[in-house]
C-alpha cells in the first residue's frame, strides 16, 4: 500500500464555499486520479464537511470500485458521544453512509486525557470498537491523538490491543511543546504501534511558506513544491504507514501523487534543509491554525476563527491589505469582536491554541 492516504476533509467546493456543498463531480476526478496511480487509502470522518463527507465517499468511491481495491478508515467522534448507546447508533449510521459492510481502519476520534477520562473510559469505547474487530466489522483498531506524549503513553499502556495510532506530525511542530510531535511519535515508536500522520502540510500553512525559507526549498530542490518537503518529511519517519493529505483540487493532487507514486524518503542533506526553513517559517507565522475548523462547533457567536486567522496571517506575512476580504467573510458569520469569552473553541482546539487572545489581535487588525 502506498503511503498516501486521501483525507476527505478539505474537498474542493462549489462556488458559495459552504462546507457541506462539495464539488462532487470535481472530487470523483480527483478520486479517479488518485486511483489509477495505485493509491487506495481514504480517511474521513463523522463530522467533515459539516457531517457529509462519508457520504461523498460513498458516491465518489464505493459506488464506483470494488470494494477490495480501496480502503477506508473512519471514526467514532468522541465529542459527541454522551451513552454507550450512543455507540452502536453512530457506528452503524457510519456504515450506511459510507456504503461500506466494514471499516479496514477504525478509530476513537480526537483522543485527548479530557475525553478518555471523562467519557471514553465510562462508556467502554475502547471494548466497544474491540468487539467490532472481532466481529469482523472493523479490520483494525486505532486512535486519533490531539494531547501530550504521557497521556498517549498512558492510554497506549492501558490499552495494548490497539493496531495504530494516528498523530498530527510535522516539521514544524516536531519539536513544538503544545503538540509535541516527537515526543507522541517517539512514545508509539516504543509502544510497537503502526503510526498514521495527520496534518504533514499543517492545514496548509507549509504549503505557503515566507518568502525566505520557499528560497531555502528552491536551492535545494527547484523542481520540487515547498509542499512536497513536508509530506516527505513525515513519510520519511520509521513506523510510519501512512500519511495523510486533503487535496482540495487537481494541482495539488498530481503533486502529490508525482513524489508519492515512487516514494523517496529525505537524506541526510534534505533533512538540513528543512531544518533550515523550519526555522524561517517558526518567525514568520502569527497563529499557527491548521484550519481544522473543530474550534466552529458549538460557538454561540458563529465566528468564522480559521478563516479569519487565515486572512491575518497572510496580511502579516505578505503585508497586503485583507480588511475587504475580512468584512465580505463577516457578513455571514460573526465578527471577532463579537467573541463572548466563552472558550468553548479552545477547548475543542487540537492545537491548544489561545484562540480568544487570537481574535483580539484580528479584531485590532481589521476591525
Amino acid at each position: 500500500m502506498k503511503k498516501l492516504g486521501f483525507g476527505m476533509m478539505r474537498l474542493p467546493l462549489v462556488d458559495d464555499g459552504s462546507e457541506q456543498n462539495v464539488d462532487i463531480e470535481e472530487t470523483r476526478r480527483l478520486v479517479d486520479v488518485f486511483m489509477k496511480n495505485g493509491f487506495t487509502y481514504f480517511d474521513t470522518a463523522y463530522m467533515y464537511h459539516n457531517y457529509k463527507s462519508e457520504e461523498i465517499l460513498r458516491e465518489t468511491v464505493v459506488t464506483s470500485y470494488p470494494r477490495e481495491s480501496f480502503t477506508v478508515a473512519d471514526k467514532l467522534p468522541t465529542m459527541f458521544l454522551k451513552e454507550a448507546e450512543d455507540m452502536p447508533r453512530i457506528f452503524d449510521e457510519q456504515l450506511r453512509k459510507c456504503g461500506v459492510e466494514y471499516f479496514d481502519y477504525y478509530m476513537l476520534h480526537s483522543m485527548t486525557a479530557e475525553y478518555y477520562d471523562g467519557i471514553v473510559k465510562r462508556i467502554g469505547a475502547f471494548d466497544f470498537i474491540s468487539e467490532k474487530k472481532r466481529e469482523g466489522l472493523v479490520r483494525e483498531i486505532g486512535f486519533s491523538f490531539h494531547d501530550n506524549a504521557d497521556t498517549l503513553d498512558r492510554i497506549l499502556s492501558e490499552h495494548p490491543e490497539v493496531d495504530f495510532v494516528q498523530l498530527q506530525i510535522n516539521y514544524l511542530d516536531w519539536e513544538d511543546e503544545n503538540i509535541q510531535s516527537r515526543k507522541c511519535y517517539e512514545t508509539a515508536r516504543a509502544h510497537g504501534k503502526k503510526i498514521i500522520i495527520m496534518e504533514p502540510v499543517k492545514g496548509g500553512t507549509l504549503a505557503n511558506v515566507s518568502e525566505t525559507a520557499k528560497a531555502i526549498f528552491s536551492a535545494a530542490d527547484s523542481t520540487m513544491s515547498v509542499a512536497s518537503w513536508a509530506v516527505r518529511y513525515a513519510a520519511s519517519l520509521d513506523g510510519v504507514m501512512m500519511v495523510l493529505s486533503g487535496m482540495s483540487n487537481m494541482e495539488q493532487l498530481h503533486d502529490n501523487v508525482g513524489y508519492m507514486k515512487d516514494f523517496c524518503p529525505l537524506d541526510d542533506d534534505e533533512l538540513e534543509t528543512v531544518k533550515n526553513a523550519s526555522a524561517a517559517i517558526r518567525g514568520s507565522v502569527e497563529i499557527p491554525c491548521t484550519g481544522c475548523v473543530y474550534c466552529l462547533e458549538g460557538c454561540p457567536r458563529d465566528i468564522s476563527i480559521p478563516s479569519y486567522f487565515a486572512l491575518y496571517n497572510t496580511e502579516k506575512l505578505t503585508g497586503i491589505s485583507r480588511v475587504k476580504d475580512y468584512f465580505e467573510a463577516s457578513k455571514k458569520h460573526g465578527k471577532a469582536s463579537d467573541c463572548i469569552g466563552c472558550g468553548k473553541c479552545e477547548i475543542a482546539c487540537p492545537q491548544h491554541l489561545k484562540i480568544r487572545e487570537y481574535l483580539e489581535s484580528v479584531k485590532k487588525l481589521f476591525e
